[in-house]
């Protein structure tokens, strides 16, 4: 079994890999990743159209200086657009996403059970919780970036408006990225935070294990032959 101080090092960390598994459900099937603001026009209407989504479902709106507006749409993400480039990249940040939560799972699972057993240094040990909670932030990272990379260079807002309203002139727009994309740097902070937590734990069983070995390596030659 072990001791009382692993266990609750290694339980703390479970709970900070848990934590992120949680946010990244949480927030794969919500809309709010980013709303973009894209002007219209034609020869009868003039304005903007409002564009928020996720990584599977969005919603436009139309606000016009003049002109009638359409109603309200909502639409899925991926099935709004053909084979393109932009929807190859969002099949890429659903993939990472998806990965992020595999890792950020087993680094769980791998913490629980060093809470509650004692496995040998192998990879089930604290190995195994750097990699996965490593993997986990690398994930996260990357699915960031390009899904940044998708909105601002490949203009993916913009293709998605164009899709939903093929006969409307659509020019350059503002973004704002939504509280679900800013929460997978929580998710990074809590795969920080669960590698720290075994770090130190590490470190404090190593100087013990130092401390235990001072008496030896300076007590008396005739003491050690007694």
């Amino acid at each position: 079994m072990p001791t009382k101080k692993k266990m609750l090092m290694f339980l703390s960390s479970f709970v900070a890999s848990l934590g992120s598994f949680v946010v990244i459900c949480s927030i794969l099937g919500t809309q709010a990743w980013i709303s973009s603001t894209l002007s219209i026009h034609d020869d009868t209407l003039n304005g903007r159209v409002i564009i928020s989504y996720g990584l599977f479902r969005g919603k436009s709106i139309q606000e016009l200086d003049h002109g009638l507006a359409e109603s309200d749409k909502d639409f899925e993400v991926l099935g709004t657009l053909s084979g393109s480039s932009q929807k190859t990249l969002h099949l890429v940040i659903v993939l990472f996403l998806a990965l992020s939560l595999f890792t950020s799972l087993l680094s769980s699972g791998f913490t629980f059970y060093n809470s509650i057993s004692n496995p040998y240094q192998t990879f089930l040990g604290a190995t195994g919780v750097y990699t996965w909670n490593g993997l986990n932030a690398s994930f996260i990272l990357l699915a960031m970036l390009l899904f940044v990379g998708n909105t601002q260079f490949n203009q993916f807002s913009k293709t998605l408006s164009q899709a939903l309203y093929p006969t409307i002139v659509h020019t350059g727009g503002t973004h704002s990225y939504g509280y679900s994309f800013w929460l997978l740097l929580l998710v990074i902070l809590l795969n920080i935070v669960s590698v720290a937590i075994i770090i130190f734990y590490q470190r404090a069983r190593y100087q013990r294990k130092q401390e235990q070995r001072k008496p030896m390596e300076y007590a008396p030659r005739d003491g050690i032959l007694f």
